[in-house]
């Protein structure tokens, strides 16, 4: 019975009491600061809610019953160790701990919206007030928190059919950190796209679009010394790309194809920016980049093209490695980021951390050997170290010493460079909402292409999904490999990367613009199939077979994933 579909009166006189006073309160504030007024938080204080906390607690349990979610397991120790942050954000990208729930089940969960408001109103009024002791804000914080914590299943389908109460009532769960890993990956990219996009939009009330001319083969070179002449403001209006003595009119496929040209330079090995670690697959700067006596600007310049990527929401074939996320983040990065670094490195680390020195014949010292440019020096790292021995009882210094050096110190200079062209185009405090590996899913999207989830999300025109033609091409990108079917992808829509929420969500120039696959008009017998990247479609001409069909599709994303023009 404590399930019902109509709000209770009570409970919305209660909310607007409470934001009445509030609104009085800040009338009478002289010191106008941020959050709500001193005296309104006394007034909270001095409330006696308890029971009724209690109440929605049990209502919300029911709630999560009925919609079977209620098994879920909550962590009662909230901790502040990376790793375990590491495993809730990867729950939070995946799913795996948990459910979705649709957003039809959110109507019953409004019909808590008032209580559920007025909970983050009392309770989260105000992180740190110099009128209440410590104890009893580390209270309310760990009340806040643990309610976040066992309601993250329903409070994110709120948020997802009613994203302005991230502004609003709920503001709480992305302004108190340790809310922030019990909100889903989507519902942080969406509250974080909004607000760059008001900031979009008003730099590009100011001083327009941001129009680049470029030469196709030297698209690095002349974006740089066109993006190091604007500020900041300047290059957040909206960008207009075109190539020289190209017909391509940009309705986005054309920045799409800029940025995915960008990604591939900045890891040019010519410009000695960046180097692979030993997967290969990801890569940290170069601390050898002085090499190239522009260096530093160029990493100013690679940090705006990130920033100006995420801001305008386009995706990036650029992985760096978790300790740079870290730093984009203002993180400070652990040991065990080490580890995708240098794999081997990682495990003596490890060994030193899990065995005693003398046991393993170890005899160490607080430095470090640099060997650049065919020179060895010794490096201390802490005032006269490499005659300062390491013991048992001070290994974990010397452990987190050696990999700050090589994940920070030796490549300072670099990472500062970087982060302020990352900085003027993205707010540190609107970006710190994401963890790194969040991060890396806003930047690159995700990792693998799903066949079927781009079948499931096709549209046709001229053709039907039974027509033995269609059957032959979903027959060929089953069939393709990874690096072909990333190629395909370029080929129809100017990006070789999945959107964050799968292909349901791929754009085009009107928003939201599924692929499509049309039947070309007649034509000379074995023509090529063709693109509009601006509508990520695909005509599709009719072949005689499938083996004639294959041979084309790989002709066409071989030699037309690049260059724009009008047939």
């Amino acid at each position: 019975s404590a399930v019902s579909l109509s709000t209770s009166n009570s409970e919305l006189k209660l909310l607007r009491v409470l934001q009445m006073l509030s609104s009085l309160c800040a009338q009478d504030d002289e010191s106008k600061s941020e959050g709500n007024p001193p005296e309104f938080v006394s007034l909270l204080q001095s409330l006696k809610l308890e029971s009724l906390w209690d109440q929605l607690a049990v209502c919300l349990k029911t709630v999560s019953v009925l919609e079977g979610v209620a098994d879920i397991d909550v962590d009662e120790n909230q901790g502040d160790g990376d790793e375990e942050e590491n495993d809730k954000s990867d729950e939070a990208i995946s799913g795996k701990n948990g459910k979705k729930l649709q957003n039809s089940v959110a109507g019953l969960i409004t019909r808590f919206l008032p209580a559920i408001e007025a909970f983050f109103m009392v309770n989260a009024s105000s992180p740190l007030d110099e009128i209440h002791s410590i104890e009893q804000t580390a209270s309310a914080i760990d009340k806040v928190v643990q309610f976040a914590a066992s309601n993250k299943i329903l409070l994110n389908a709120l948020l997802r059919s009613n994203p302005q109460l991230l502004e609003k009532g709920l503001r709480a769960m992305v302004k108190m950190p340790k809310c922030r890993l019990f909100l889903d990956f989507d519902v942080k990219r969406r509250w974080f796209l909004t607000q760059v996009r008001r900031l979009r939009q008003q730099a590009s009330r100011r001083h327009g679009s941001f129009r680049l001319n470029l030469r196709r083969k030297h698209v690095f070179e002349d974006s740089f010394h066109s993006f190091i002449h604007r500020n900041a403001d300047e290059l957040r209006g909206r960008l207009h790309i075109t190539f020289q003595n190209e017909e391509g009119v940009d309705a986005g496929g054309l920045s799409r194809e800029f940025f995915a040209i960008l990604a591939k330079e900045m890891f040019n090995p010519n410009y000695a920016l960046f180097m692979s670690t030993e997967d290969g697959c990801t890569f940290q700067p170069n601390p050898n980049s002085s090499i190239n006596p522009d260096d530093l600007r160029y990493f100013r310049f690679v940090g705006r093209i990130v920033g100006k990527a995420v801001v305008d929401g386009f995706l990036l074939d650029a992985h760096f490695t978790r300790s740079l996320y870290k730093h984009m983040l203002g993180v400070k990065p652990t040991h065990h980021d080490m580890q995708a670094i240098d794999p081997d490195y990682y495990k003596n680390l490890q060994m030193i951390l899990e065995h005693n020195l003398e046991d393993i014949g170890l005899e160490l010292t607080f430095s470090t050997e640099d060997h650049s440019f065919g020179r060895s020096r010794t490096i201390d790292l802490i005032p006269d170290g490499r005659n300062t021995i390491v013991t048992d009882e001070t290994k974990s210094r010397y452990v987190d010493l050696v990999c700050q050096h090589r994940m920070t110190s030796a490549i300072e200079k670099q990472i500062t460079a970087f982060l302020e062209g990352w900085n003027e185009m993205v707010d540190p405090d609107l970006i710190s909402i994401f963890s790194a590996k969040e991060l890396e899913l806003l930047i690159s999207g995700m990792p693998d292409i799903d066949i079927h989830d781009l079948k499931k999300n096709t549209e046709y025109n001229g053709y039907r999904p039974a027509d033995k033609e269609i059957g032959w091409f979903w027959n060929i990108m089953f069939s393709l490999k990874r690096s072909d079917k990333a190629a395909f992808l370029q080929f129809v829509t100017g990006s070789s990367k999945v959107p964050l929420s799968g292909f349901s969500e791929l754009s085009g120039m009107r928003g939201v613009q599924k692929f499509s696959i049309n039947k070309a008009a007649s034509g000379p017998a074995g023509a090529l199939m063709s693109a509009h990247t601006c509508f990520n479609a695909l005509d599709l001409p009719v072949y005689k077979s499938e083996e004639e069909m294959k041979e084309k599709l790989h002709y066409a994303i071989s030699e037309g994933g690049g260059g724009f023009g009008f047939a």
